[in-house]
């Protein structure tokens, strides 16, 4: 078995991110010995906003939403998402 290397501590994030992007860490660490691990309940960390939209439109939104059977503001994330992939 090779024999691994201390990590440092680190003052800072950035310290330690400017670390690892220059060295491997298999050289630290013994990933033989790692294991998949899930964490099926994380959910992106999410902001409240408020956004003023024409009456017409968010009527329009919801009919849409309502005709694809999803809460219309996860279709309005949707399409945010879809028109952001675009760009």
């Amino acid at each position: 078995m090779k024999t691994l290397k201390t990590i440092p501590n680190f003052i800072s994030q950035k310290e330690e991110n400017e670390f690892w992007q220059t060295h491997d860490s298999s050289e630290f660490v013994d990933w033989s010995s790692a294991q998949l691990v899930k964490f099926p309940n994380l959910k992106k960390s999410t902001k409240t906003i408020s956004l003023r939209l024409p009456a017409d439109m968010l009527e329009e939104l919801k009919v849409k939403a309502n005709a694809l059977d999803i809460p219309y503001q996860s279709f309005i994330k949707v399409l945010l998402k879809k028109e952001l992939s675009i760009i």
